[in-house]
């Protein structure tokens, strides 16, 4: 068959792209959602980029940036010399043609079976003030190490380029508020959080990740902690298992064991957790992941395992809880899709913060929750504390509303995007036992593999030694790990935190230190 035959077989009828509307995302989702729904199979040819802006009538670069994000999300796939092909997507992975076309909301208007029992025994006033021993074991057990504190130095994991945060701007915003406040914010308010927040943040995630929620789907937090808290408790019932990335990030696992879930690891490769393991796990109904870009590793979960993955939670009805915690920072193409936008079954809590775009100290966050989760995660989280701080969050709204938070994002990608390539210009090569600084497409950290945990700790030793604060990847293991010590080791370090200056003099103390 001929290359012109083969490209009439994909059939543009029906993609309706309106001009006033970005024309790139249109298309991308049209072709995303006809390949989940089974429209487009695997191994389907698609029209050449000038063939398909001819017969939509639209610019090539449009479709060349649709066709890039479908690359990078991996529902596409390249061959050489011969076109651009649907990727061969895993057949039992996910039931694709009993997708729900319905993306009003982007979840199951029905309550998802799952929800632990601990949801229906949240009174209204407690009485109560008797800690059970058991819970305090288990909050000795797993005490959190503090994070760092005082100014950020090099090379500091988790921590924005905040030095470039508009704070005159934000003051002035804070100003007006206080000059002339509603009296009404500043009576109790809705546990779920400010209204006008919740919606622009909806409005937000629509365009930025192609999550299509409402406002009513948004639960305000103060951090993602809190989400990730709120989710340990309402979630899981004591004994369960609960399945963590391994290595991953530690405080979400010791949230999950404080409320008596029995944690489990999953192993991490090139293309995320390993979810074929998930069968295998006793009791477990709880998968908590990072998908975008894991924590630590900095890979990123294949189209494959992410689609492994939601039928999974389907076929369990069990919970994905996605933490996307600096999914802004993609420096190639728009940030991936997040599995929340692939979730049709309502199976997936979606974390989200404003700590990496603004500064650490705002604790303020979200969740984007199936519909009927909202009042019992709202209800539970009233009992914690009432609402987050009113004028934070009326800021907030305000910063969003008035343009200032998009600006700042591109101005915080560009600034991480040079910080990552002052890194990646003078990191020292040849360090015995060190292996290459990986390619660097997402995030704010990077992690470098170690020869044995030795060496991983001789390395931070002589950082420490020069100033330049740097995090062991075995830090990042769960203790009952069967991995052997040295497959544990390496180097994780944030790029971010520092100018370009501090930047290069670190690396030149550490190229001494290393020597």
């Amino acid at each position: 068959m001929s290359d012109s035959a083969l490209s009439i077989a994909f059939n543009p009828a029906g993609i309706e792209l309106d001009p006033k509307l970005g024309l790139s995302r249109q298309l991308y989702q049209a072709l995303r959602q006809r390949v989940l729904d089974g429209r487009l199979s695997s191994g389907s040819r698609l029209p050449a980029s000038r063939d398909l802006a001819t017969a939509l009538g639209i610019s090539r670069n449009s479709v060349v940036r649709a066709y890039d994000q479908l690359y990078a999300e991996g529902f596409i796939e390249g061959r050489i010399g011969d076109g651009t092909y649907v990727a061969q997507l895993p057949e039992k992975a996910l039931p694709l043609k009993k997708l729900s076309t319905n993306l009003s909301t982007g979840f199951s208007t029905s309550l998802s079976p799952g929800l632990s029992t601990k949801s229906a025994k949240i009174p209204v006033i407690t009485s109560s003030k008797v800690i059970h021993s058991t819970a305090l074991n288990r909050v000795a057990t797993h005490s959190l190490d503090l994070p760092p504190s005082g100014p950020p130095r090099a090379f500091r994991v988790g921590v924005p380029a905040f030095d470039l945060f508009p704070f005159e701007v934000w003051s002035k915003l804070q100003a007006a508020f206080w000059r002339k406040p509603d009296l009404q914010q500043l009576c109790y308010g809705d546990p779920a959080g400010d209204e006008r927040l919740r919606g622009l943040i909806a409005a937000y995630l629509r365009t930025s990740r192609g999550l299509s929620c409402t406002a009513d789907q948004i639960l305000i937090t103060s951090g993602a902690q809190q989400g990730i808290s709120l989710c340990a408790q309402l979630l899981v019932e004591p004994g369960e298992g609960v399945a963590v990335e391994n290595p991953g990030y530690r405080a979400a696992a010791y949230a999950f064991a404080i409320a008596g879930a029995q944690v489990q690891g999953v192993a991490v490769d090139q293309d995320g957790m390993d979810c074929s393991a998930l069968a295998h796990l006793n009791n477990c109904r709880l998968a908590y992941v990072t998908p975008s870009h894991q924590y630590p590793t900095g890979v990123t979960m294949s189209l494959a395992r992410r689609l492994e993955l939601l039928a999974w939670a389907e076929r369990t009805q069990g919970w994905i809880v996605e933490d996307d915690y600096d999914g802004e920072y993609r420096y190639s193409g728009a940030p991936l899709a997040p599995l929340a936008a692939l979730d049709r079954q309502g199976r997936v809590i979606y974390v989200g913060t404003f700590g990496k775009v603004a500064f650490p100290a705002l604790r303020l966050g979200y969740l984007v929750l199936p519909a009927d989760l909202i009042e019992p995660f709202a209800r539970r989280r009233s009992l914690d504390m009432r609402h987050s701080e009113v004028s934070t969050q009326a800021v907030m709204a305000e910063f969003m509303a008035t343009g200032h938070f998009q600006r700042h994002i591109r101005r915080m990608r560009r600034a991480a995007l040079s910080r990552r390539n002052a890194l990646m210009a003078d990191w020292p090569s040849g360090l015995a036992g060190v292996g290459a600084l990986p390619s660097i497409a997402a995030g704010l950290h990077v992690a470098v593999p170690v020869a044995s945990l030795e060496r991983e700790q001789q390395l931070l030793a002589q950082a420490g030694a020069v100033d330049v604060e740097i995090n062991g990847l075995s830090r990042y293991w769960q203790e009952d790990s069967v991995e052997p010590v040295d497959n544990r080791a390496g180097l994780v370090l944030g790029f971010a935190a520092v100018p370009e200056r501090d930047i290069k003099a670190a690396l030149k103390r550490l190229g001494a230190a290393w020597a």
